[in-house]
């Protein structure tokens, strides 16, 4: 008896100790979840079917609630939870930037740990350490903040071709506007746009990743001739027509439309933005018609004077999803959170956003037969590129990067100096340097 109540205890330790790692079948998980989700875009019907109430349908013991929101209002909304310290259970995170706060603050878990031997599914450049030296967020991706669109048969049409400098560019600028057309479009009504899209790659050229580093280490400054350089070129590109302080009046979502319509030859944006022409399943419809897309292309932004670093475009890890830290480890919550992340970053769902919005897979097992000719430019762009730059707001504090993000803007609106930015930018990194 004495040895039947001994090998008892020992079962009884052992289901003390994997049970909680474990969902019961007859176990109700709620999960919060606080989605980036553009519900106007191309395949978010199919996302919402396939992804979420398929993950419900075979998880029928996990109540996931979802909170969908956009821009600036989820941004708003997730320092809102973390100052409340409500935190949703599950979170879409960046590397970086936008979500620094809750990867210093430890707000959310380090996720090595859960994914385990799954890590050889993905590819090693997205699980390297994020902004607190942790795997904060799984990655579904890698990404370009910048990308040069081409409307091709719009540009021979005035006959020109894509430029390899900036030069070039410059001198297509009076047959572009002769035509009544725009030269480069961007949505750039939200200050982060300019910023991570555009002005990024332009101190990756002028400037260089050591350079920055330097300058936010506190060993030189934004106010140093290289990257003041960076923002006077910038400055000199209204200067030359090739941008027009009107980008500031359109919004991220109005510049699809104007771009798909032949409103300009050019637009910059992330590499993201191809979801936006592609065909949306529910309707049939596309903003570019598949017939009609290999009639662009995408390509990096042309050689820039000076630069000390060629055939480069702004770049990242992508974004993907985290786990408040609030839920203890091993619990049954855990195991409900990490069944949801690995789904949402499991070969189904990477394959379905590879459809349909042309994401490019951080997992190694992914591929398709399914592609619009913009999912597959896409892919080919990547070959363009040969050095990968940092994107700002990914290195820089909010406290740093929001009032470059508002000069840039008053640059182009003829309301700031390159140098008057510069001293604002350099006053807030110290006063920012000075709080820690």
């Amino acid at each position: 008896m004495r040895k039947l109540n001994v090998l008892l205890l020992a079962a009884l330790l052992v289901v003390g100790v994997f049970v909680p790692a474990a969902l019961a079948q007859d176990e109700k998980i709620t999960i919060t979840v606080l989605h980036y989700f553009d519900l106007t875009a191309p395949g978010s019907e199919r996302e919402i079917e396939e992804i979420w109430h398929e993950f419900s349908r075979r998880h029928p013991n996990i109540i996931v609630e979802r909170e969908d929101l956009f821009l600036e209002a989820f941004h708003q909304k997730v320092e809102a939870y973390a100052a409340a310290d409500r935190l949703p259970d599950v979170v879409f995170m960046w590397p970086g930037g936008r979500s620094t706060s809750l990867h210093t603050q430890h707000l959310v878990k380090d996720l090595t740990p859960l994914l385990g031997e799954d890590a050889k599914y993905f590819n090693p450049a997205v699980l390297a350490p994020q902004a607190a030296g942790y795997l904060a967020e799984l990655p579904q991706t890698m990404t370009s903040s910048h990308a040069l669109y081409v409307n091709v048969p719009l540009l021979e049409s005035l006959g020109l071709s894509i430029p390899e400098t900036y030069e070039e560019l410059v001198a297509m600028v009076p047959v572009i506007k002769g035509a009544g057309l725009d030269v480069i479009l961007m949505g750039a009504t939200d200050d982060w746009v300019i910023q991570s899209c555009l002005f990024s790659m332009i101190v990756g050229r002028l400037v260089g990743d050591e350079k920055l580093n330097q300058i936010i280490a506190g060993e030189a400054k934004f106010t140093d001739p290289e990257f003041v350089g960076a923002l006077e070129f910038y400055a000199q590109m209204y200067k030359d027509g090739v941008l027009d302080r009107k980008i500031m009046n359109i919004n991220y979502s109005e510049v699809n439309g104007l771009f798909a319509s032949g409103r300009a030859p050019f637009m910059i944006d992330g590499d993201w933005k191809t979801a936006n022409f592609l065909t949306d399943v529910t309707t049939g419809e596309a903003l570019i018609p598949v017939d009609e897309q290999p009639n662009f292309k995408m390509t990096i932004f042309p050689a820039i004077p000076g630069e000390i670093v060629h055939k480069s475009s702004s770049g990242v890890v992508g974004t993907g999803f985290g786990m408040s830290s609030k839920i203890p480890d091993g619990s049954a919550k855990e195991a409900a959170a990490w069944e949801l992340i690995k789904w949402l970053q499991g070969p189904e769902a990477q394959k379905l956003r590879l459809e349909t919005a042309g994401t490019i897979p951080s997992r190694i097992d992914v591929t398709s037969d399914q592609l619009e000719p913009l999912v597959n430019e896409r892919i080919r762009y990547y070959e363009d590129i040969e050095v990968y730059t940092a994107v700002l707001d990914n290195v820089l504090e909010g406290e740093v990067y929001l009032p470059l993000n508002v000069g840039l803007q008053e640059i182009g609106l003829g309301l700031a100096t390159p140098m008057e930015v510069a001293e604002r930018v350099q006053e807030a990194l110290e006063a920012w340097r000075a709080k820690k």
